[in-house]
């Protein structure tokens, strides 16, 4: 064997050992990328459980703000609907009592108009006039 062959053969051992580590480790990144595609899923799952929690947290939040508001708007409106009724109860029965007052009123003028007119005859009704 000649050192040209050696050296021929030599590169092609050595060769064809680098061709077989290439190999191998190209076999290794491919186990590698799957483990990683599977663990990329495990992680879009527990993002996707997590907004989806996410949004059923703010939702029954939001809902229980919600109820409050509204329970709190009911007691005002329930409580400023019995101030209306008390003040339109008020009114009318200022509004009756006026009614009374002014009827009274108005006959006891019309009960001094004839007694002045019985008192002074003619003469109030010239002064006045």
């Amino acid at each position: 064997m000649s050192k040209e062959e050696f050296k021929q053969r030599w590169a092609r051992k050595s060769l064809n050992e680098t061709l077989s580590a290439v190999e191998e480790r190209v076999g290794k990144l491919d186990g590698s990328i799957e483990d990683v595609k599977e663990a990329l899923d495990r992680v879009e799952d527990l993002i996707d459980n997590w907004n989806e929690k996410s949004r059923d947290y703010v939702k029954m939040s939001l809902d229980s703000i919600m109820d409050k508001v509204n329970e709190l708007f009911n007691s005002h409106k329930d409580k400023l609907t019995k101030r209306k009724d008390a003040l339109e109860a008020m009114m009318m029965a200022l509004k009756e009592e006026t009614m009374a007052t002014t009827r009274a009123l108005s006959t006891r003028i019309e009960e001094l108009e004839v007694e002045l007119s019985l008192f002074c005859g003619d003469k109030v009704y010239i002064r006045c006039g």
